[in-house]
């Protein structure tokens, strides 16, 4: 496992940074990060920074959206019930909300189902069909999930109930599930021009359809789910981000300002590090250990009671939850240091009994970013197995199971994260068979994580101002990430204070000019500090709130060692 990134530092356009600061007004530090970012023209730049509500795409460019919304006029002429199937993460639970209240305003009666994760899985599935049929509902509404869900689907439709797909997930093959309409920007002939929206997104333009309206004050559940999913965060996905989030901070959903209460954020002005570290940990674990019912409820509340003991059980299952996973994420590391060859397996596939499904995912992930490979978490139960997947940059994981599909019950995700069933028998087959691919797909370059740093600086190149201006890129997230910038020949100028959670607080000076540093969870760093000559950085300047007066801090990424 490497010990630090490797520092990839973008190469400097001297030429570009003028000619973008002098018709932008900018400075020249801004005009690379814009540079990084391939925007390179003035009129790139404008459009990047002043992008609106005005630039959304039509929702009608759906290629089956007409059909789709004939199938809802249908239903409420008819008095026919409609059933909302949604998924129990938080691009679901906001995708299923969403649509439900613009059912609702339709004057339609309408049931909604959001599978047990444990219980029934990821989306669609035989007891959904047989709800379907006793509530005598005529119209099945599928949001954040349903495209690969053929055989239920099939099912629906020979009981002659229409079925409307909202998703965003790959299609697995060519064949699409036998829908009345599929609302999905991912599949051909779509018509759709952005394919990268959350199920929250692609919900939103439906629900757009339906009702005739822009829906602006239902952006911040669009935002939180689409932040949440981590999709990225350019584009249509940009836009819904820097506007949802403003009505985020402003919401009138009372479970929603319960959670930000609660949280102590209140006071703070939101932001993606916010909704992705605070706001969705907490909607995400009622499904994650239980039903996602708890999450659904808080969102529609109309009672501030309600709201308040609602967000205090999501705040209770969140910490259960934190101690569950910590305590697979320790028996999982064990498992590795037992069981993996890094020099002939670039996958991680681990298995064990009874391992939490609903925390597999979250595992998966830091077990990626910490060994920095693909990670697969496999729960054993009885024959048929739960496994989550993460992946890093340059292995696509969906295509990864495509490949490996003869050996998977089933499977669904896309480039960076995917779920799979497998049975027990399969699991030693399968570790050698995404390795296998993953030994055709994967240099020993692409295991090197490396940091895309945006520029060189000298510590007198930073002040309040810079920081301000760099917030013009916001929101942050994949695609558009946080700028990092790399000084060198650093000296330690003060002890280094030991905080809570590992985290390291000292001031560093290049000779000349002399600034404060933080550096989260890097307590294994002390030492190293104290006993070096000089050192460089990686960091993300800061404005530090804390105190009454702002101040600026460097957030260390990482720290190399002369």
């Amino acid at each position: 496992m490497p010990s630090h990134s490797i520092l990839s530092l973008a190469a400097p356009n001297i030429h570009l940074q003028n000619q973008l600061a002098k018709e932008l007004g900018i400075s020249k530090v801004l005009a690379q990060l814009l540079i990084n970012r391939k925007i390179t023209s003035a009129a790139a730049a404008e459009k990047f920074f002043k992008s609106s509500i005005s630039d959304f795409y039509s929702p009608h460019l759906f290629s089956d959206m007409p059909r789709a919304v004939g199938l809802v006029a249908k239903a409420r002429q008819n008095h026919e019930k409609v059933l909302l199937v949604g998924d129990y993460d938080v691009d679901g639970i906001t995708s299923t909300v969403l649509l439900k209240n613009a059912l609702l305003g339709l004057g339609l009666e309408v049931l909604h189902h959001i599978p047990h994760r444990i219980n029934e899985g990821y989306g669609l599935n035989r007891q959904i069909v047989q709800i379907a049929k006793e509530k005598q509902v005529k119209l099945v509404v599928t949001a954040d999930c349903g495209i690969a869900n053929h055989g239920e689907i099939e099912a629906l439709r020979q009981a002659n109930i229409d079925v409307v797909i909202t998703d965003h997930h790959e299609p697995q093959g060519l064949k699409l599930p036998a829908a009345s309409a599929i609302i999905n920007p991912k599949i051909k002939n779509s018509g759709y021009p952005f394919r990268e929206l959350a199920g929250v997104g692609v919900a939103y333009k439906f629900a757009q359809s339906i009702t005739g309206s822009l829906l602006i004050d239902d952006l911040d559940l669009v935002a939180l789910g689409t932040i949440a999913d981590s999709v990225p965060l350019v584009q249509e996905n940009r836009i819904i981000a820097k506007e949802g989030l403003i009505r985020l901070g402003q919401t009138k959903r009372l479970g929603l300002r319960a959670i930000i209460e609660n949280a102590g954020i209140g006071n703070k002005k939101l932001n993606s590090t916010y909704v992705s570290f605070i706001i969705a940990p907490r909607l995400n674990a009622p499904g994650r250990l239980d039903y996602a019912e708890v999450s659904l409820k808080l969102l529609i509340s109309h009672d501030i009671a309600q709201a308040k003991k609602l967000a205090l059980e999501l705040e209770q299952l969140n910490r259960q939850r934190q101690k569950i996973e910590s305590k697979i994420l320790e028996e999982a590391e064990a498992l590795i240091n037992q069981q993996m060859n890094f020099k002939e397996q670039k996958v991680i596939v681990i298995a064990k009994e009874d391992w939490h499904q609903g925390v597999l995912g979250i595992v998966a992930s830091k077990l990626a970013d910490r060994f920095y490979r693909p990670a697969i978490v496999i729960s054993i139960k009885e024959d048929l197995c739960k496994g989550s997947a993460r992946s890093i940059k340059n292995f696509h994981l969906f295509e990864a199971l495509l490949d490996s599909r003869e050996l998977l019950n089933s499977f669904g995700g896309h480039a960076h994260a995917a779920g799979l069933l497998i049975t027990r028998d399969n699991i030693d087959e399968f570790r050698k068979s995404i390795n296998r691919l993953a030994s055709d797909r994967l240099t020993l370059e692409d295991l090197l994580p490396s940091k895309d740093v945006d520029a060189e600086l000298l510590l007198s190149d930073l002040n309040g101002s810079l920081v301000k201006e760099l917030e013009r890129l916001e929101p942050f997230g994949m695609a558009n990430s946080e700028p990092l910038f790399f000084t060198r020949t650093l000296k330690l100028k003060s002890q280094v204070q030991l905080l809570a959670r590992g985290t390291l607080k000292f001031w560093v000076t290049d000779g000349t000019t002399t600034q404060e540093a933080i550096a989260f969870g890097m307590s294994n760093q002390k030492e190293s500090l104290l006993a070096a000559d000089s050192f460089d950085l990686i960091y993300t300047p800061k404005l530090d709130s804390w105190r009454q007066d702002e101040s600026l801090i460097l957030e260390i990424k990482d720290i190399f060692f002369k």
